[in-house]
């Protein structure tokens, strides 16, 4: 394993299983300003590299077991999460909000100064009023971050996330909006966004710390105005 120096981050992912949360890892392996990289999940990654750690953790609903773990962390990319009808309402709110602000309670505790880099969504309403299940529980995911202490909290609510590479696609809208991409890319280009190019904006935010002048919440059109600055300062794509 390799030492990180004094100015390299530690970073922790969750999800890195995931579609936004696998370039989450690749890209944070290939940054130079990342000494060592964390990543916990339910399922092994099939890959190993000197900078990585993996550490397979079945239940959210618990992280107190993650504690030593979390020690000594930089940052946090949060990217796990679930699609609306892939699981009932009570299990889309478990995922969403309980296992969040579980694992941001032992984060806290063990690296009370990390910062946070959340993936949430497209019309995420901290209100609570919204009638979209899913908008009330990425709200309510918010408000607990935002309430837990850390120094610096960022919220991604990202749109259609293109996929990049093929998979198969969980439901059928999810299959019409790939098919439909390239011209709903010119048509509504504030309405789209790559996953590679999500991904990268999750972790530059934690790494160059870009974020630190703004708001905590990255809109959709805040994300690829932060990769189109990426891409003029050496690599990424809109």
């Amino acid at each position: 394993m390799t030492v990180p120096t004094l100015d390299q981050k530690r970073l922790v992912i969750v999800g890195a299983t995931g579609m936004v949360g696998g370039y989450a890892l690749r890209y944070a392996l290939e940054n130079s300003a990342v000494g060592r990289v964390t990543s916990i999940g339910r399922r092994k990654l099939g890959i190993s590299h000197p900078k990585l750690t993996e550490v397979l953790h079945p239940d959210f609903a618990d992280c107190s077991a993650l504690a030593e773990t979390l020690s000594g962390q930089d940052a946090a990319l949060f990217c796990l999460g679930a699609y609306t009808g892939a699981v009932s309402d009570a299990q889309l709110r478990t995922i969403t909000v309980d296992y969040t602000v579980e694992f941001a309670r032992v984060l806290h505790g063990s690296s009370p100064g990390a910062a946070f880099s959340f993936l949430s969504g497209s019309g995420a309403d901290q209100t609570g009023r919204s009638r979209v299940p899913f908008a009330r529980y990425k709200g309510e995911a918010e408000n607990a971050l935002l309430a837990a202490g850390f120094p610096h909290v960022y919220l991604f609510r990202p749109a259609y996330i293109y996929p990049v590479e093929p998979r198969k696609e969980p439901n059928f809208s999810y299959r019409l909006l790939r098919t439909l991409y390239p011209a709903f890319r010119l048509l509504f280009p504030n309405q789209v966004i790559r996953a590679d190019d999500l991904a990268r904006a999750m972790l530059d935010v934690v790494v160059r710390e870009t974020g630190q002048h703004g708001g905590p919440v990255f809109e959709n059109r805040d994300i690829r105005a932060l990769v189109k600055s990426l891409n003029a300062s050496g690599g990424g794509s809109v």
